[in-house]
């Protein structure tokens, strides 16, 4: 069995549909430090004619494909359910609807739905390979997570903004 760390769903538009090369060797970079692994990521564009082009990209094999699917799956389940039966019946039906990726078709159409002509979005899904010891040392000592979030310059800037206008 594979372990996976904690996973961060990253939305991203761009204006345009070209790029100059510079975000997959930084995934790539990311990736051979073990840092991160690209569970799963759809990219679509859609040009100033409204033609459609999407590519799905993971670093998991079938295997693991699955595999994560299952662990989704089952704690799916055992939330809807409250017990093992639903656990293991959303274990193999999460197994099963990742065999194709993660994201899939249908993600890969409603954000070609979404965007405007002439730009690009991308969905991906990040494990975060580094928060696996960290999150194994915290268990060991007992503790459990109460909660977490991501905090982005924006944010701090948007409570300055807020801060003063109240002010």
């Amino acid at each position: 069995m594979d372990e996976f760390g904690p996973v961060q769903v990253l939305v991203v538009g761009f204006d345009g549909t070209t790029f100059k090369g510079e975000i997959m060797p930084e995934f790539q970079r990311l990736k051979e430090l073990d840092i991160i692994r690209l569970v799963d990521m759809v990219v679509v564009s859609k040009d100033t004619d409204g033609e459609i082009f999407g590519v799905e990209l993971s670093d998991l094999s079938d295997d693991q494909r699955a595999e994560f699917g299952a662990i989704a799956g089952a704690l799916i389940g055992l939330g809807a359910e409250g017990d093992e039966e639903g656990m293991e019946a959303g274990a193999l039906l999460g197994a099963e609807a990742a065999e194709d990726g993660v994201l899939g078709d249908e993600t890969m159409w409603s954000i070609a739905d979404t965007i405007p002509m002439g730009t690009t979005a991308a969905v991906a899904l990040i494990e975060h390979r580094w928060a696996i010891p960290l999150r194994d040392a915290i268990r060991r000592a007992g503790g459990v997570p109460l909660a977490d979030s991501w905090i982005h310059p924006e944010d701090l800037i948007a409570i300055g903004a807020a801060t003063a206008d109240a002010g």
